[in-house]
């Protein structure tokens, strides 16, 4: 599917793509995995959320020359200060883009990294999101914050034969955020780490269910 870029609002503070869709269903944060940017998600987001509005960021961490959303020190081991700082910054640029194009509160829809910052997102700054997708995710904070996620649903795609999440870890990631009050469907895929056609039929069908998805 083709989707022609419309032109970004200057003065933001993310790098990002926007494409404007209908005001009565939520639109989607769409959060790239390491060495994406701006444009990969977006014929995702069309995919499965015709007609919705999609913002698409470009991560501003730079791991040799792969954009990211946070720094991490090793495969697997996350600068947590960094985690805290760049979902603050990421949660910024949300308000600016809701106020600059009139948007409702996002779904977020993130794969790998842009999974785990919006899942640090949902533990650190809950109230920007209204739901999240959170595909190949794992845990982004060692002791996640005390702040509740009162009842935002989640839906949480994992591969059972993933090399880069382990399932404890993952499984830990949604234990934390249903102990905090979100609404939790994690589902555990025949799957590596990469993206397959049961991540986008469930993803789907779970934002038709949430009136994010007609057509």
């Amino acid at each position: 599917m083709t989707v022609n870029a419309a032109p970004a609002k200057a003065g933001l503070s993310f790098i990002h793509r926007f494409e404007p869709g209908t005001a009565d269903r939520p639109p989607l944060l769409l959060l790239h995995g390491t060495g994406g940017d701006e444009h990969d998600l977006v014929p995702l987001g069309a995919r499965v959320a015709p007609g919705v509005a999609l913002l698409s960021p470009r991560g501003p961490v730079m791991e040799g020359a792969m954009p990211r959303f946070f720094r991490r020190l090793r495969e697997g081991v996350f600068d947590e200060a960094d985690v805290r700082r760049r979902a603050g910054d990421l949660a910024a640029f949300v308000a600016e883009a809701r106020d600059a194009y009139g948007l409702a509160a996002p779904i977020a829809l993130g794969f790998s990294n842009g999974a785990n910052i919006a899942a640090a997102l949902l533990q650190l700054h809950p109230e920007v999101l209204a739901g999240a997708v959170l595909v190949r995710a794992m845990v982004p904070l060692a002791q996640p914050p005390a702040r509740p996620i009162p009842g935002t649903p989640v839906l949480m795609l994992s591969g059972a034969m993933d090399p880069i999440v382990p399932e404890e870890n993952a499984a830990r990631l949604a234990r934390f955020l249903a102990a905090a009050g979100a609404q939790v469907d994690h589902r555990v895929l025949p799957a590596g780490h990469g993206l397959t056609q049961p991540d986008l039929t469930l993803t789907r069908d779970w934002l038709e269910q949430r009136g994010t998805s007609r057509g």
